[in-house]
């Protein structure tokens, strides 16, 4: 069967093509061309010409709040793009017009592209806000390059040069990158939480319009961890936040410190000392970029620190728990908080049970700290740290929920305790 031909285009179709690729890709951030006022009336018919051979799209507020950016394919039908050119008059603050990717076909791109690969997928056609995906130690080199400063969150990720680094010219300008929207989306379609060996898909998720702020170099280095986006969707905690909705929940990490900050506030109200001495989360503390030992291992030191490491002597002091036992035996910070928890009425199985996750995180952290091991490649790590996190903040809300029934702490309310708590 023969290919289907591209219909003939009038000659005020083919002008009015070239017109929305010039502004298309001379405007820099791929805008498009306005039609308003007196180019309603010479821009109609041929505008309905090209959406009818699928080569241009229309963006109104119906698409999208701003019409100079496309952030995704119309999600509205051709007939209903027509429509919008046929209603359009003189008075309206009018609509853009955006080539499509079979408009954008055979186009040769300008110089300036070279090199910039998600530069050129926009000029081809992608939208502003569609997302591009990566593997998730794509953030690797961002954490672990003092020259940047790494802020990780339970939803997303942000990087960039730091002011030190941005002001020495040792570093080369190819390095004078940032993006602040880094998100993380995911593939759970085999995910089984009881089964260690079923496949979590964590993946970075960026817009289009933040990759191509990046130099040559960097956009080279994000595509060669590129990976196909079958299946995956964005965390919806990130992507709301990203479309102006107010979150309805917040991840584990964050919930973990939430709780750090309510027995603080609990202890202070009950013993007049907090009972650890940060709740600051680390900027660096969060998913394992890569499930390997050598990851696993630096998570638990980091979660041991801010855990066992972080609880105040002072506290326990307040709270009538010595430091040493019976038999004068010094007693670590995990077990004289499993005799406070006693001391104020906790049966000793559930007070072992509350306590037990941060002792599982103690434990963890000594196997590095007495033996050489190997970097090994594991990927039950991604379950055993959501598994981890989920009981240790499961563990401080038991904490929270039983000191708050001490006679001074009558009153106090859970600040946060309408948000849901998404487990990933």
């Amino acid at each position: 069967m023969a290919a289907k031909q591209r219909p003939e285009l009038s000659a005020e179709a083919v002008e009015l093509m070239g017109l929305i690729r010039d502004r298309y890709l001379g405007s820099g951030e791929f805008n498009g061309l306005h039609i308003r006022k007196a180019r309603v009336e010479s821009a109609r018919a041929p505008a309905i010409e090209l959406l009818e051979a699928s080569l241009i799209q229309v963006m109104t507020g119906a698409d999208y709040p701003n019409i100079h950016i496309r952030p995704w394919p119309s999600k509205r039908s051709t007939d209903d793009q027509i429509q919008d050119m046929r209603d359009l008059t003189r008075s309206d603050y009018g609509l853009c017009l955006y080539p499509t990717t079979a408009g954008m076909k055979g186009v040769r791109l300008p110089s300036r592209l070279a090199g910039r690969p998600f530069a050129r997928a926009m000029a081809r056609g992608k939208g502003t806000l569609e997302l591009a995906y990566f593997q998730f130690d794509v953030l690797e080199q961002y954490r672990n390059d003092s020259r940047f400063r790494f802020d990780i969150g339970d939803t997303g990720a942000s990087m960039g040069l730091s002011d030190e680094a941005f002001d020495d010219e040792g570093v080369f300008e190819r390095d004078h990158v940032g993006l602040n929207h880094i998100g993380f989306a995911y593939d759970l379609t085999a995910y089984d939480p009881k089964d260690a060996e079923s496949p979590i898909e964590r993946r970075v998720a960026v817009f289009h319009c933040d990759l191509i702020t990046l130099t040559p170099e960097h956009q080279r280095r994000w595509e060669t961890y590129q990976v196909d986006g079958t299946n995956l969707e964005p965390h919806p905690l990130w992507w709301n936040s990203q479309m102006g909705i107010f979150p309805d929940g917040v991840g584990p990490f964050n919930r973990l410190f939430m709780e750090l900050a309510n027995l603080n506030e609990l202890a202070v109200l009950a013993f007049d000392q907090p009972m650890f001495r940060s709740t600051e989360r680390p900027s660096d503390m969060g998913w394992l970029l890569r499930p390997s030992q050598r990851e696993w291992d630096d998570f638990v030191l980091q979660l041991d620190k801010v855990l066992s490491d972080n609880l105040q002597s002072d506290f326990f002091k307040a709270a009538g728990i010595e430091a040493v036992d019976e038999r004068g035996q010094r007693l670590g910070t995990l077990k004289r908080f499993e005799r406070f928890l006693q001391s104020g009425g906790v049966a000793e199985d559930r007070a072992k049970k509350i306590v037990s996750p941060m002792a599982a995180v103690r434990e963890a952290r000594q196997g590095p700290a007495h033996r050489i091991r190997l970097n090994i490649t594991d990927q039950t790590f991604i379950h055993q740290q959501i598994e981890l996190v989920n009981n240790i903040y499961s563990a401080l809300g038991a904490t929270r929920v039983w000191l708050a029934t001490h006679p001074k702490c009558a009153g106090w309310e859970e600040k946060h305790k309408d948000l849901l708590t998404y487990m990933l």
